[in-house]
């Protein structure tokens, strides 16, 4: 399964290693706005950023099988604002295909 490859690669900054997990045509749902990214979208840069700034905590997955993943955990963005996140990840060819999130603001 892909959570524990996910979280790992995420934790330790392991970039080849996150984007391993991550299909070809993977598209991200921002849960903010709705605007959708696909991976070509996301530069190195802008993924190495995010996995050194976003901060995981009380991270869980709810259920996993070969069709998706869904996961929780509280995050600290770098501004220093925290959400419960939930995210639900859509698979394909057994990789993560299309994220998309949905958040509470914490106090």
């Amino acid at each position: 399964m892909l959570y524990e490859k996910l979280r790992t690669a995420w934790s330790k900054g392991d970039l080849d290693g996150y984007k391993a997990v991550h299909h070809d045509d993977y598209h991200f749902v921002r849960h903010s706005t709705g605007e959708t990214m696909k991976r070509s979208d996301m530069t190195d840069d802008q993924m190495k950023f995010m996995m050194e700034n976003f901060k995981s905590e009380k991270e869980r997955c709810i259920y996993e099988d070969d069709k998706v993943l869904v996961e929780h955990s509280h995050t600290t963005f770098p501004d220093g604002t925290k959400e419960a996140v939930m995210a639900v990840h859509m698979k394909k060819d057994g990789l993560l295909w299309r994220t998309e999130t949905g958040a509470t603001p914490l106090k």
